[in-house]
């Protein structure tokens, strides 16, 4: 999980959210999205915050870095906000880049290091793609190899033998697996591989 991938998976989301953005802007601001408090702007703004915010906790290292009051605007007109997202991401990747393999930050999930701030970028980005799209009837569907490499690095603990893309959704807590329990209280694995217990948070 690297800058790489993280351009790989912000390249398909935005190509996902102009399109949204070209077709259907003028109700981003009242749809809401289904199962949150959001309406879709609210929900894109959300996905530039976090790039945003993962980019500086990477570089500030393990102290929680709360000086800052910075946002994206979700009244922002919505190419706009696509565009902050894309602008947003390009820093995360370039901060990733050039962060040393050893480098950590605060999280209040775990001391993420660089390949989970990646994976954590990753996550929001896909799954806020999806509730953007679900809420107006265009639904995404990443490629396969993406959804795999993002679920593998933030939820280990999740099946390997069943489609990438709902176990994506079933760990974040919007899908039913079968034979699994439905995620509720779910978090990801943002500290290294190595530091893994073993076992499911939203299950221990």
């Amino acid at each position: 999980m690297d800058a790489n991938t993280l351009r790989a998976v912000a390249a398909e989301c935005l190509q996902h959210l102009d399109l949204l953005a070209a077709g259907q802007g003028p109700k981003w601001a009242g749809t809401q999205v289904p199962g949150m408090d959001w309406t879709v702007s609210g929900v894109v703004a959300h996905m530039g915050d976090c790039l945003m915010w993962y980019s500086t906790d990477l570089v500030a290292g393990d102290k929680e870095l709360s000086t800052l009051e910075v946002r994206v605007r979700p009244e922002s007109e919505p190419e706009d906000l696509v565009a902050s997202v894309r602008a947003l991401a390009t820093v995360l990747a370039y901060v990733v880049e050039g962060s040393p393999a050893e480098a950590r930050g605060w999280h209040p999930w775990g001391r993420a290091d660089v390949s989970g701030f990646a994976g954590m970028a990753c996550d929001e980005l896909l799954v806020h793609t999806a509730d953007a799209g679900g809420a107006l009837g265009v639904p995404f569907v990443p490629s396969a190899e993406v959804a795999t490499t993002v679920v593998r690095r933030m939820f280990p603990w999740a099946p390997e033998d069943t489609d990438p893309w709902t176990t994506l959704l079933w760990a974040n807590g919007r899908a039913d697996l079968p034979g699994q329990e439905r995620q509720v209280g779910w978090q990801w694995h943002c500290a290294p591989l190595a530091e893994w217990d073993g076992t499911n948070p939203a299950s221990s």
